[in-house]
């Protein structure tokens, strides 16, 4: 078992304080019914108990589990009803085998493709994952990443059109300017962040959630994903050495969600390590807006 210390920095009910530590909900729950958490030195009651600040709260975790959790992942931010993630690029969101069989109460309600890195969303319960799939569905969701393409790119934050026709044998899509038999509708907004003759830095906001979209769109348009094997250029991502592709889901916002007032209008940011910019240390949380 591991000790925990950790003093409390402003008002906040003991469950939430938990949570604000990384802990699942698994945990929190284990910890509460044992008791096995102390307040200056007190033995906590319930989880109702607020924790004023400048307090000591002393819990145990068993370190295993810990390290299970950090070697995939890591958790931005939890409460009752959702994680928010951070995915490492080579793990799948679903499955024993990804982020849903390591957290034993994850529901995924999105996915990222397994070498796609960045913010995802899973439901705690299944209210909530009722209530994160309609909001999904609505377009309620604000998804956008950023990626590094090959060429010198001029996108001027406007939204492209195109059909998506999937091949689900191949686990591979095609993109077409017109409707085509079984395709389906796209809508991706790009904006160029950095210009680069051999590659450019481009700002992507999903505004339908289909199949590799992004990098099918990208690569449509001439433009594919640095590192992308299955959409881009085998040859220049062999030259610059990248075997995964460079695309990440930087920012995440709930808007208007209905029957969960308490997520809504909540804001996620977080870079990537892959670039820097203006002096900001990508990888890092800059921001984190957790709007009532």
């Amino acid at each position: 078992m591991k000790k925990i210390e950790v003093v409390c920095d402003k008002n906040t009910k003991l469950s939430d304080f938990l949570f604000s530590q990384g802990l699942m909900a698994s945990q929190v729950k284990k910890i509460l019914k044992q008791k096995d958490v102390k307040i200056d030195g007190c033995r906590a009651e319930n989880s109702n108990v607020v924790v004023s600040p400048g307090q000591r709260v002393v819990f145990y975790l068993a370190e295993d589990r810990i390290k299970e959790k950090n070697k995939k992942f890591d958790i931005v931010y939890q409460d009752e009803y959702i994680y928010v993630i951070n995915k490492k690029a080579g793990i799948e969101v679903c499955g024993q085998n990804g982020i849903e069989g390591q957290l034993d109460d994850a529901i995924p309600v999105h996915r990222l493709d397994r070498d796609t890195s960045g913010l995802c969303i899973l439901a705690k319960n299944r209210n909530a994952e009722e209530v994160l799939l309609k909001a999904f569905k609505e377009h309620k969701i604000t998804k956008k990443y950023l990626c590094e393409v090959i060429g010198d790119t001029s996108f001027r934050g406007i939204i492209y059109s195109a059909y998506l026709l999937k091949n689900s044998k191949d686990s591979y899509v095609k993109i077409f300017d017109k409707e085509v038999k079984n395709s389906r509708q796209i809508f991706t907004r790009f904006k160029t962040v950095r210009h680069g003759n051999a590659t450019s830095l481009v700002d992507v906001e999903l505004l339908t959630g289909k199949t590799h979209q992004i990098r099918a769109h990208l690569a449509h348009l001439g433009h594919a994903i640095l590192g992308d094997e299955k959409y881009g250029n085998k040859e220049i991502n062999k030259k610059y050495k990248e075997k995964r592709q460079k695309l990440f889901c930087y920012y995440l916002k709930l808007n208007g969600i209905e029957g969960l007032s308490c997520l809504d209008n909540k804001e996620f940011v977080i870079y990537p390590d892959w670039y820097k910019e203006k002096g900001v240390l990508w990888n890092q949380i800059v921001i984190l807006k957790l709007k009532k």
